[in-house]
């Protein structure tokens, strides 16, 4: 592979640097770099981050690749400035099993757009009555370390200790859907004053909260690793700090919508609104934007949750849940939280990129854009302001809640181990 230099990019947000990148490999970083032959990316002061990890993608492959593909998920990835993703089990059929997960696994080296980390199930069909193979799909070729049953809650506690107990031995990490099933009979929207008003069935936030302070407590009690997938609430916020202050081993994740998006948007009844868990109140959404400041939650994932046109246009008692999000997340982070003084573009790699690959023992991702790391690297312009278009995504599917809606910043290029995927916003 050729040389590649990064005339004046700001690291991190810091002062403009020049990164050159030999090969896989970050060689040097500082100011007046030499070209000697390289090619030359001239970053004109763009911020420089390293590659976006996502630990909550949904590639639908394999069962549902009219929704997504890897191949398509994984260009929509690189689109948005992710070198690593990890695929969640909700599949057909589920990866439960070693074979599922390896096919997975396979399918994005093949493709190479960005690194494809399987999620493996925590039950059998996700059906919350038998644990999955656990042990195999950690010793798999896919190296599974994140177990979800995503889309549905691990709802019997003692399973959840089971599994908790079982990846313990590996250090590894069940993602809890926090979701009491009980609670959410027949809830269409965030329970409150406008469920209320409009006649939707609620869906209130302790259904959410009692999932999470039994998880939290359950870790405790076997020592084990246990995070919180798509946190939504501000109780949850306030349960997962005290967890957290008694050295409980719990991690959390907020994604880009629920940063931005209210329950007051269900008023237009526009299905593209409707998402697991639901959008929730102004209080809410300025209470997570403050635990993602504070460290309270860990990091930001997309839940990527792509569906066919027919799934999301219709009326919305019958349409799927879901948005979206790999190719806006960049965008809304830095509307919600760098552009409102609440974060520097150094927490943004740390909450995107650092963090999840740490949670998800992404090898060789979420380094520092020093010389001898790995070159999976991303490039923002963040002067960038324009409309969002989903006619132009990568993405297989176009069930976005952000389509004409102005947002900044703009991925312009991003490297996967010194290799461009993506080169003035347009995949290679």
């Amino acid at each position: 592979m050729s040389k590649i230099l990064i005339r004046g990019a700001k690291v991190l947000g810091g002062q403009p640097q020049d990164v050159l990148i030999d090969g896989e490999t970050i060689t040097q970083v500082g100011t007046g770099l030499p070209a000697d032959g390289a090619e030359v990316v001239e970053a004109d002061g763009k911020v420089l981050l390293p590659g976006l990890v996502d630990l909550h993608t949904h590639l639908r492959e394999p069962g549902r690749e009219d929704s997504e593909t890897v191949l398509t998920g994984t260009r929509a990835a690189a689109s948005g400035g992710y070198t690593a993703v990890f695929a969640m089990a909700n599949t057909f059929p589920v990866a439960d099993t070693a074979g599922v997960v390896e096919q997975v696994w396979r399918l994005g080296r093949e493709h190479g757009y960005c690194d494809v980390r399987p999620i493996g199930a925590v039950t059998v069909g996700l059906e919350g009555s038998k644990l999955a193979e656990l042990g195999a799909m950690h010793e798999s070729a896919a190296g599974v370390t994140v177990f979800s049953d995503d889309g549905k809650c691990v709802h019997d506690a003692v399973i959840m200790r089971r599994a908790l107990e079982y990846v313990k031995a590996f250090d590894g990490v069940v993602a809890q859907h926090a979701q009491e099933p009980r609670l959410t009979e027949g809830a269409e929207m965030n329970e409150g004053v406008v469920s209320a008003e409009l006649g939707l069935g609620g869906w209130p936030a302790v259904a959410e909260e009692s999932i999470i302070a039994r998880d939290v407590l359950l870790a405790e009690h076997v020592g084990s690793r246990v995070h919180i997938c798509h946190l939504s609430t501000a109780g949850s916020v306030e349960i997962v700090r005290w967890a957290k202050s008694r050295g409980i081993r719990v991690t959390a994740e907020v994604t880009p919508h629920h940063l931005l998006l209210t329950d007051e948007l269900v008023r237009t009844y526009n299905p593209v609104y409707k998402v697991n868990p639901p959008l929730r109140t102004e209080r809410d959404v300025m209470a997570l934007r403050e635990a993602l400041a504070d460290g309270t939650i860990d990091i930001v994932a997309t839940d990527h949750a792509p569906h066919p046109h027919e799934d999301k246009d219709c009326e919305w008692a019958a349409a799927a849940m879901g948005m979206v999000g790999l190719e806006t997340a960049l965008s809304v982070v830095q509307e919600t939280m760098v552009d409102t003084g609440l974060l520097d573009w150094a927490g943004v790699a740390d909450r995107m990129s650092f963090k999840p690959a740490q949670i998800g023992q992404a090898t060789g991702h979420g380094r520092p854009v020093s010389a001898g790391e790995p070159a999976n690297l991303t490039l923002v312009d963040t002067a960038y302001r324009g409309s969002v278009d989903p006619a132009g995504f990568a993405s297989r599917s176009r069930n976005t809640p952000y389509e004409g809606r102005e947002l900044p910043g703009r991925v312009t290029h991003t490297w996967l181990r010194g290799k461009a995927t993506l080169v003035d916003g347009k995949l290679t």
